[in-house]
């Protein structure tokens, strides 16, 4: 039985503390569109992906309207494309085929974004992964919908580091491709060390291959009324503070659980996972430097901020696993630097360096997301800034990603707008001592010991 003060709760949330579900995503299984000839694949993923998701952005809107509930994005996720192009694709211009196709039956169905022009490269690159890796800078500058993701690491196989030293290139090119643009294609382009199969969120969502024909997963996110709550605790103890967080993050978590169902229901997809992860915007009131500001901190970045965030997330998780059975992609809280205002703020007056960035990724749900740098930084650094990103996840047997722009004309101090969602941000100094001969090493770090568990 809901109680009518839940009712008025949920009512305050939505209207007055930015609670929002993110995205409803569709993951649609393409294994049964692989075929030898282009063309037919080419066919065969456009039939799937407009047919599977032909009703997703009119279910998301009818139940935004009938539950007083924003939805912000409706998006697709399918299998990795290097998987799926590899019978097929003989050059990276055949993989920028398949990017314009999913292009197409995005705009077909009106999606904001399609996620899974990836590749899954943790222990070793195949011919067509290379191909799809080295044809994201032409695939990106060319669609406006596609996202790209490459797995680079994970706790049980190392890091691939002839996958990392090409990434770096990948991103510059890609940067390079979209300069008319501060760069933007970089921001639909992320590398992950243990990816999540069922995450939501973009730009790094992906259908994985042991998931169903079609899923629906949401994302829910409410930074606004986290804040809220920890305002109300304000000088109690971290076991008021700690219980404060776990049942807002049940509350929220709730919402997305509601909004997941209804929607499996009204498409008939089988209900996957609800992803309670933390998300900002560059509104007011929507962030996750607010929330560690509202703790006690004088700006995001200060000495304390990373046990800060150690509490927010794990505490995050522990209401969202109380509120639902189903609990999955990431589910944490993002740290990226230009959607959030306060975030980009305390970069601009040097409260905030990427080195603490860093820091704070040990303990959050992902990784250096959306920070611009400047743009001539060279390859080689960018890969040494993935290739620490890679350790921590791969060390701590948990997700990390790198989401970096290296935006082309553009200095440490300037300022880059990247517009919507993506916000606007300083580009953020980088350290100035190479790594190239490190990075030229090639071949694999290995797997850490603790990862031999069978």
């Amino acid at each position: 039985m809901v109680e009518l003060n839940e009712v008025f709760e949920t009512h305050t949330m939505i209207n007055s503390e930015n609670l929002d579900v993110r995205t409803i995503t569709m993951g649609i299984s393409l294994l049964d569109c692989c075929d030898s000839d282009l063309d037919i694949l080419c066919d065969k993923i456009y039939k799937k992906i407009t047919e599977s998701a032909r009703d997703l952005v009119k279910v998301g809107d009818e139940i935004g309207l009938d539950f007083g509930i924003p939805i912000i994005n409706k998006r697709v996720s399918v299998t990795p494309i290097a998987i799926i192009g590899s019978s097929a694709c003989k050059t990276s211009d055949d993989f920028v085929r398949i990017a314009k196709t999913m292009d197409d039956a995005a705009s077909k169905v009106g999606v904001n974004f399609i996620g899974g022009y990836s590749a899954l490269v943790q222990k070793g690159m195949t011919a067509a992964d290379q191909m799809l890796i080295k044809s994201i800078p032409q695939a990106l500058a060319e669609t406006e919908c596609v996202c790209s993701s490459v797995s680079l690491a994970s706790t049980k196989t190392g890091i691939d580091m002839d996958a990392v030293k090409l990434m770096g290139t990948v991103i510059k090119e890609t940067a390079e491709a979209t300069k008319h643009r501060d760069s933007i294609g970089c921001a639909k382009l992320v590398v992950f060390c243990n990816p999540a199969d069922d995450n939501p969120f973009m730009a790094g969502a992906f259908h994985g291959v042991t998931e169903t024909d079609r899923v629906i997963n949401v994302g829910v996110s409410g930074p606004g009324v986290v804040k809220r709550a920890i305002s109300k605790v304000k000088g109690e103890n971290f076991e008021v503070l700690c219980e404060t967080i776990k049942k807002t993050a049940f509350k929220v978590t709730r919402v997305g659980q509601l909004v997941a169902k209804e929607a499996s229901e009204r498409l008939n997809v089988p209900f996957g996972i609800v992803d309670l992860s933390l998300a900002p915007t560059p509104a007011v009131g929507d962030s996750i430097a607010d929330i560690i500001q509202e703790m006690g901190m004088e700006y995001v970045g200060a000495p304390g901020t990373t046990a800060a965030l150690a509490i927010l997330n794990d505490q995050v998780k522990k209401g969202g696993v109380m509120a639902s059975s189903y609990v999955g992609g990431l589910s944490g809280a993002f740290i990226p630097v230009s959607e959030d205002r306060s975030m980009a703020y305390a970069a601009e007056i040097g409260a905030l360096t990427i080195e603490k960035l860093e820091a704070m990724t040990c303990v959050c749900s992902v990784g250096l997301d959306m920070v611009p740098v400047p743009g001539d930084t060279p390859a080689e650094t960018i890969s040494g800034i993935i290739a620490d990103e890679m350790a921590i996840g791969m060390i701590n047997q948990k997700t990390t990603a790198v989401r970096i722009i290296p935006v082309v004309g553009k200095k440490a101090g300037e300022t880059v707008e990247f517009g919507g969602l993506l916000g606007n941000s300083p580009i953020m100094p980088v350290n100035r001592y190479g790594c190239k001969d490190f990075i030229d090493r090639g071949g694999r770090i290995p797997a850490p010991i603790h990862s031999f568990k069978n």
